[in-house]
């Protein structure tokens, strides 16, 4: 039984600007909506070239409002970054505008280097992700309900129960959803050194909340579908050479594939990237059903939250499309609809 969702960043490939990435994004989000998809986030990065999402709760806004059912939300806002109140009226305003399709997911890493931390929230950028409970519990006062006297609200916010979801790429996350009771997301998709131990934790301590009666888990992915397994993987060497870039210290835009990635990285390099990106699906439709369905079997997770880091845009609409055609027939063949889900 298999629940797909959008995982985001707004590439822009070089040579292109951030109008365009955006521009893509919203066309992206248009067919996927289209193609049945669940929800469609976007992922807070800041001062990197190669990524248009850096205002997520503004490209959210561009994504829903130029689409009509699909859920949008954020994969994730990085709350060391900003302050909860914010946030809630961030988000207190987008599910004003677009009721019952906005979802807040949130981080502890800040998602750029310190010196960038400091500039995003300065008066906190040594102490920010320390204080990550006390924060996600603020922020989930504020979309309660006021009080009588209740000094400092969110307007828009109160009241509205956008719901929540703890982002992790480590254990601490996974044990602050359960204890919280709030649905979980693993960064399979760049970091999945512990994935499988997040989710046993997260299923085993969960404890039920006025959000989530049981635990609801999803993975984080890459995949990239195409003609042949090499035609994929000649598309997936536009995001191994980013991630190369990334760790030489010079993130840049995303580059056109390559024939060869050894003419780019060393052998220490594509072996390093390899293992980082170990849990993508790529190849031909027959390759990436496969790999779909032995992660699925591996990780019993809830739903699959997929990116695809492609350089041109119609290879990329084409790969979403034949996911969701796997997804399709997976799911006819067990009989099974996807789930409700958060």
């Amino acid at each position: 039984m298999v629940s797909l969702s959008v995982l985001d960043l707004s590439p822009i490939p070089r040579g292109g600007t951030a109008g365009e990435a955006l521009q893509h994004s919203l066309d992206l989000a248009r067919h996927a909506e289209k193609w049945g998809y669940r929800r469609y986030w976007l992922a807070e990065h800041h001062s990197m070239p190669g990524i248009a999402s850096a205002a997520t709760a503004v490209a959210i806004a561009h994504i829903a409002g130029g689409t009509s059912t699909i859920r949008v939300g954020s994969g994730g806002i990085m709350l060391p970054n900003h302050s909860p109140l914010v946030i809630a009226e961030q988000f207190g305003t987008l599910e004003a505008l677009f009721p019952g399709r906005i979802d807040l997911g949130l981080g502890r890493a800040p998602g750029s280097d310190q010196r960038t931390a400091r500039a995003l929230r300065r008066d906190r950028a040594n102490t920010a992700a320390d204080s990550f409970p006390q924060d996600v519990l603020e922020l989930q006062g504020y979309f309660q309900a006021a009080v009588p006297g209740q000094a400092v609200r969110a307007i828009p916010g109160e009241g509205s129960n956008v719901p929540l979801w703890l982002l992790g790429s480590s254990l601490f996350s996974a044990q602050l959803a359960a204890a919280l009771g709030l649905p979980y997301a693993f960064a399979g998709h760049f970091a999945p050194d512990q994935m499988l131990e997040a989710f046993s934790i997260y299923r085993r301590e969960f404890q039920p909340s006025a959000q989530l009666a049981h635990p609801y888990a999803m993975a984080g992915i890459g995949v990239v579908a195409a003609e042949t397994d090499n035609a994929a993987q000649r598309l997936f060497t536009s995001l191994q050479q980013q991630f190369i870039a990334l760790h030489r210290g010079v993130p840049g835009q995303l580059p056109p594939p390559l024939d060869d990635l050894e003419s780019f990285a060393s052998p220490q390099e594509i072996s390093s990237v390899r293992h980082t990106l170990r849990e993508a699906i790529v190849g031909s439709r027959l390759t990436v059903k496969r790999g779909l369905e032995a992660f699925l079997e591996r990780t019993r997770v809830d739903e699959v939250i997929v990116t695809a880091h492609i350089f041109d845009h119609a290879a990329r609409l084409r790969s979403y499309e034949v996911l969701a055609s796997i997804r399709d027939e997976i799911n006819k063949s067990s009989g099974n609809a996807p789930p409700s889900g958060s």
